[in-house]
């Protein structure tokens, strides 16, 4: 098998508006587009018959008396309607891809945990069989909380696809470059970007350039979605334009072909003659979507005092309880440093919140050793982490001008939930045992002398 794809063989529709190639700019826009002329109906969603004999289908991504402001979801055109890419189904296994409930009785999730890289191994892997999840919390049946996962993928798919019922998955590489097929259009992935893939889309993941590794959180709960600003107003952090959405393209191929899903933290295959991914045209607003990090704006203090990370957030998937996330997706990427008299690193603390964090490149501030890229950190709710001795004494000891934070980018999947360690994080992935001794030497520096620092 080839484990490096060849360009796919999809009809794609010309680009529009001036946009980057095969996509369109916006978050949460309704979208229309097509790949044959004249395959979109205009003026209605379900005429008595379509162009080019196509099926009008519609993909629901919220229930349909959602708040018209909440309501997604998208109107397909299609060569077959979908039921005829599901058959009968069988279980299959997929023994380190985990749902929430995963508590293992022999594993200690209480405590500060990093990891180096999961390493590839030489077995040939997809996105799909190369998922190694690390923490769920939540409770997949219930639709709450989160499972955070690492990726290896060294082979494309070949005539085999997926869906997730379960979740949508935002993906966030590391190493490597994906073409990451759908139902609604082709997104091309590389490392310092990130993908939304909805719940119930069907879609097969190419390895344009492998081996490749990276993160993916898997979201029960509510979608994602931009974070209010609130004081900071209507600019700067994730701007709705730099969120990219694939044109229409399709397969019209009769090949034998697998599609693969998971439901209820289950997976079962189907066998199907022919290619899933036939819709010529779409109108909606339930789709996929790329976002380059590097257009992250940050925003942080210009005078003193180191403010919450929440002005990190990037996107955020809400909870029942305002104001605390179901999970939030935290970016930390070069900014400058100016505020005075303000120790600037991340500071000590205990959060009610979970936080696990992902190294894509560079150094974190915080973390000046062992915290390499691919690496991943776990710091669970009410257990005091922040900085090691070496940052905290450069920090504190630092000539405070202009200081430029460079050459570094990690993330955050942060939930309101407890994180479970997995099996597979416990014992097989390559668990730093050491990481706990960083705050040895961290020293008592109490003076009772009045005025002293």
């Amino acid at each position: 098998m080839n484990k490096h794809a060849q360009p796919s063989e999809m009809t794609m529709a010309p680009s529009t508006g001036g946009t980057t190639a095969g996509y369109m700019p916006g978050f949460g826009n309704d979208f229309e587009t097509e790949a044959l002329p004249g395959a979109l109906p205009q003026g209605m969603n379900s005429p008595q018959k379509c162009n080019y004999g196509l099926y009008g289908e519609q993909l629901s991504g919220t229930a349909f008396t959602a708040p018209s402001h909440r309501n997604e979801r998208t109107w397909c055109y299609r060569i077959r309607p979908s039921v005829k890419h599901s058959g009968r189904y069988a279980k299959i296994d997929m023994p380190y891809w985990k749902s929430a409930p995963d508590v293992d009785p022999d594993v200690i999730s209480l405590g500060q945990y990093r990891w180096d890289p999961v390493p590839h191994g030489t077995d040939d892997l997809t996105f799909v069989t190369g998922m190694r999840t690390m923490t769920t919390a939540g409770d997949v049946n219930t639709q709450v909380g989160m499972a955070a996962h690492v990726y290896l993928a060294t082979a494309s798919m070949v005539d085999e696809y997926f869906y997730s019922a379960d979740s949508e998955l935002l993906v966030v590489p590391q190493e490597g470059l994906l073409r990451i097929c759908t139902e609604l259009g082709i997104i091309e992935l590389a490392p310092r970007e990130i993908s939304i893939i909805p719940r119930g889309l069907v879609y097969r993941v190419e390895v344009l350039e492998g081996p490749a590794r990276g993160f993916v959180c898997e979201n029960y709960g509510q979608k994602f979605e931009l974070p209010g600003r609130g004081p900071i107003g209507a600019n700067c952090m994730a701007n709705p334009r730099d969120f990219k959405t694939p044109v229409a393209a399709f397969e019209d191929r009769d090949v034998p072909s697998t599609l693969i899903i998971k439901w209820c933290g289950q997976f079962h295959q189907t066998e199907i003659g022919h290619s899933p991914l036939d819709v010529v045209a779409w109108h909606g607003n339930y789709c996929p979507v790329k976002y380059d990090l590097s257009t992250y704006c940050p925003v942080g203090a210009v005078l003193f005092d180191h403010p919450d990370p929440s002005i990190f957030t990037v996107l955020t998937a809400p909870s029942g309880q305002e104001g605390t996330a179901n999970i939030d997706f935290v970016l930390f990427r070069e900014r400058w440093m100016v505020a005075e008299d303000t120790f600037r690193p991340p500071w000590y603390h205990k959060n009610i919140m979970s936080e696990l964090m992902g190294n894509i490149y560079g150094q974190y501030d915080a973390k000046p050793k062992g915290f390499v890229p691919g690496g991943i950190s776990l710091h669970n709710m009410m257990l005091p982490h922040g900085p090691d001795n070496t940052a905290f004494e450069r920090a504190s000891n630092a000539n405070l001008g202009p200081d430029k934070l460079d050459n570094t980018m990690s993330f955050m999947f942060e939930t309101r939930f407890p994180q479970h360690l997995t099996r597979f994080a416990a014992s097989e992935a390559p668990l730093q045992d050491d990481y706990i001794d960083c705050w040895d030497d961290i020293e008592k520096k109490f003076d009772g002398t009045p005025g002293k620092k």
